[in-house]
């Protein structure tokens, strides 16, 4: 098809030369040290809620490690963990322990036990996860267990005694569970372990 006559003919600027690009826009001004500092996400409602409850029966005895939608934690000393785990049982609905877990801090001479505990019985607290936390002492790790307040953690606390070494006072069988019987070396799951010929 051939071009209109009437429309004007167009020049030729591939000879011209190309304009110099330009610099990229900065997407922020240059940072002058008085930035202020970012701001710490809020806690979830629901969630501040249940912690404020804790507290307000317990107060200090409670330090809170996190709180987030759906997950939270709290640390409390050995001796005040059968309480709160009964309160958290009989008073807030948290009705089981769906698993306990540890870590071995050996740097700060301690290994952390933490008991994830959910609601069968509170619609609200369905999808949500408690964790129950407290620290014991590396060279002499003794805990009180929650056998009597979940029997849910009779196979985990028997675990982590023999995985990490922890003595779970009042557990009627802190024996051998996954090891050979013969077992002499330190607990697997201490960060000091190594696998013999490695």
């Amino acid at each position: 098809m051939s071009a209109n006559k009437d429309e004007p003919k167009k020049p030729d600027t591939s000879l011209l030369p190309t304009p110099a690009a330009k610099p990229p826009a900065t997407a922020t001004k240059a940072t002058t040290g008085t930035q202020p500092a970012k701001k710490e996400q809020e806690a979830p409602p629901f969630e501040k809620g249940l912690v404020e409850e804790i507290k307000k029966k317990f107060g200090e005895s409670i330090k809170v490690v996190f709180i987030k939608p759906l997950r939270t934690k709290i640390m409390v000393e050995p001796k005040d963990i059968v309480a709160i785990a009964t309160f958290l049982r009989d008073n807030m609905g948290f009705d089981h322990a769906e698993s306990v877990a540890g870590t071995d801090y050996p740097k700060d001479g301690q290994i952390e036990v933490i008991y994830h505990l959910g609601s069968y019985t509170r619609e609200d607290l369905a999808a949500h996860v408690l964790a129950l936390t407290t620290r014991t002492n590396r060279d002499d790790a003794l805990l009180p267990t929650l056998i009597n307040v979940y029997k849910s953690v009779e196979y985990h606390e028997r675990e982590t005694f023999e995985m990490l070494g922890v003595y779970f006072e009042g557990h009627p069988r802190n024996d051998r569970f996954l090891l050979p019987e013969d077992w002499a070396d330190i607990p697997p799951l201490r960060k000091d372990f190594r696998i013999k010929g490695r």
